[in-house]
């Protein structure tokens, strides 16, 4: 089976189960497993920051990233599309107890003139504005990558106003990768920032926030009050040292073979790519045109082998991982073919 529908249906590589079943552990709870430190320090040292946090999961990189940079009764800026906003069940409201902002972005991205129109003078009928929260690459921005000089200039605003940063850095390799823009460079500006290893650094599970010691130190107060503190976590924390030494680079192909799947999407007589390009590694294409509802779409190509997501009745995001190749692309373009032809 192909399986288009999200970059963390990867599964752990032999050589990254080898890794796993050889990786010396010990209490991650009490900071005495080895190989949990050497991923927080691989990805302190990759973002830039004094200090970082392995994590069971992305959803709570953001959830303790909100709630170590604000109050209950505080605003926060993020984009009408941005993951915390769109797809975390309401956490912020109920783990933070924060309002927020909603910022209308192009693809994901906004501006620093929009941060500084939405941050008005604190008084006793306003509450305060305390995050900034960027989300590099856009999922639902098609996978876009935030230009630098736009990003850095909206946190300077943030920062002028007294405002902290955080970045959704569930993607930020795929940008680095991309752009060849290191990570630290992305993050320069970023208070806290975090990144994924179960999408396109295909580790089964877990996330790693980062920023000062400080910060960690709450943050990690924080992994424990949400359910987030584990034991031998070396087990799993290894597919993270491992994907960061091997699965960087190789994201590369997964853009290239993005972009193929969306110049043969877009060749088929009745599909529209949603986006005028593809930054990265996701694709989001509209089938109105075919006369076709896109669930039914979905099911006839899992009958083909071909597993994509639909997004509503239209809509589909398709997403290239290490587990799909280019011959599996061409694979599921020909089979998307001959169901819209049917």
């Amino acid at each position: 089976m192909i399986d288009l529908r999200s970059d963390t249906a990867t599964r752990p590589s032999p050589g990254m189960r080898k890794f796993m079943a050889e990786a010396e552990v010990g209490d991650e709870q009490i900071r005495e497993d080895p190989t949990v430190n050497k991923l927080q320090d691989m990805v302190a040292e990759l973002t830039g920051k004094e200090a970082a946090l392995f994590l069971p999961s992305g959803t709570m990189c953001n959830a303790i990233g909100i709630k170590i940079h604000t109050k209950p009764g505080d605003k926060m800026i993020l984009e009408r599309d941005a993951h915390p906003f769109t797809s975390e069940s309401g956490g912020p409201a109920v783990m933070s107890g924060v309002m927020t902002t909603l910022v209308d972005g192009d693809r994901g991205v906004f501006t620093a003139e929009q941060v500084r129109s939405l941050v008005p003078p604190v008084t006793f009928h306003s509450a305060p504005t305390t995050l900034v929260l960027f989300e590099n690459t856009h999922n639902k921005g098609g996978g876009r990558v935030w230009p630098l000089e736009t990003l850095n200039e909206a946190a300077d605003v943030a920062h002028e106003l007294g405002v902290t940063t955080h970045m959704d850095g569930a993607r930020l390799l795929n940008a680095v990768v991309a752009t060849d823009i290191p990570a630290r460079v992305w993050s320069e500006k970023m208070d806290t920032v975090w990144i994924d290893l179960s999408k396109g650094l295909g580790a089964p599970v877990g996330g790693v926030l980062a920023g000062t010691k400080e910060k960690m130190e709450e943050a990690r107060r924080y992994k424990h009050m949400f359910g987030g503190a584990m034991r031998q976590a070396g087990i799993i924390a290894a597919a993270g040292v491992y994907s960061l030494e091997q699965n960087v680079e190789r994201m590369d192909d997964d853009h290239a073979n993005a972009r193929r799947l969306a110049e043969g999407l877009g060749a088929i007589d009745g599909i529209k790519l949603v986006h005028d390009t593809v930054d990265t590694n996701l694709v989001f294409f509209d089938v109105s045109g075919t006369g076709k509802d896109a669930p039914d779409i979905a099911a006839a190509l899992k009958e083909k082998g071909v597993l994509m997501g639909a997004q509503g009745k239209t809509r589909f995001r398709a997403v290239t991982h290490l587990d799909v190749s280019s011959e599996d692309i061409e694979t599921a373009l020909k089979a998307m073919n001959e169901v819209v032809a049917a």
